[in-house]
């Protein structure tokens, strides 16, 4: 997003642009929503690993722009977890698994391009959607993407590491390796320790065996970091999700933002029952 100020000359563009997406989604139909934040950028896994992602080197004006974004979504009437303990990912993860188990929904539809969320893929009940791209994943796009199914999605990213996430994966495997071992065995502890065993033809195979076996401790680690969390306290029903239109606090933060349109926006959103 190009920069753009509020009335008190605060960079604001981060927030108006999250808002506009939303009301994006509103606007096209959508009925029930949740949006997961990092109210810390820390979470309980920088105590499982020293070098995972933390809050340095974001940018000051972006980060400043955190908590802002949460109290206007919030008066846009729109359901919000800030997560502390947690991250972001695992609320995402919590509420798709929850609202999967209703027999209300249809279809839980999970708006990230991150590959992490991949592994709450379940069949075409629970989706993946990239908005950027306009891509929707299934769980047979899971396995076109990555070569493996949701479920092993943590294991993959334990071989391939996650440098936004910060931990670097077993050195030597790639995705090609990855998908190509997971695929056939599905999990870390699967795979053979020797590649005489390995009943799939992989370029370097004898390296990539030590590697994984002088490492292992580490990956198996690495996919703890992966893993998502399911038990985050997100909602009790899916109704709780349901949007009731814009509070009238909404029509002052638009104001605030210098972006008026955004209320004007937000209340010709038709409301269902």
């Amino acid at each position: 997003m190009p920069k753009q100020s509020d009335r008190d000359g605060r960079e604001v563009a981060a927030i108006v642009g999250v808002l506009a997406s939303v009301l994006g989604m509103l606007e096209g139909g959508t009925t029930h929503i949740g949006v997961a934040t990092d109210h810390v950028i820390e979470s309980f896994r920088n105590d499982l690993w020293p070098g995972y992602k933390t809050s340095e080197g974001i940018e000051p004006e972006l980060l400043a722009q955190f908590h802002p974004l949460e109290d206007a979504l919030r008066a846009m009437g729109v359901v919000v977890w800030a997560m502390e303990e947690f991250e972001a990912d695992d609320a995402l993860a919590a509420a798709a698994y929850l609202a999967a188990q209703s027999s209300d929904v249809e279809q839980v539809i999970i708006c990230t391009p991150d590959k992490d969320l991949s592994q709450c893929v379940v069949g075409k009940r629970v989706v993946q959607f990239d908005r950027r791209k306009r891509e929707l994943r299934d769980e047979h796009g899971v396995v076109a993407r990555f070569g493996v199914g949701p479920k092993s999605i943590p294991d993959y990213l334990a071989l391939v590491g996650d440098s936004a996430d910060g931990f670097p994966g077993v050195p030597g495997w790639g995705e090609k390796a990855s998908g190509a071992m997971l695929g056939r065995y599905g999990h870390l502890e699967r795979i053979p320790a020797s590649a005489k065993d390995w009943e799939v033809p992989v370029r370097g195979a004898a390296r990539l065996a030590a590697a994984l076996e002088e490492n292992r401790p580490l990956a198996l680690l690495f996919r703890k970091l992966a893993t998502l969390r399911t038990d985050v306290p997100v909602f009790k029903t899916v109704e709780d999700l349901r949007w009731r239109g814009p509070t009238a606090e909404f029509e002052r933060v638009a104001q605030q933002l210098a972006v008026p349109g955004l209320w004007e926006r937000a209340r010709r959103i038709p409301l269902t029952d």
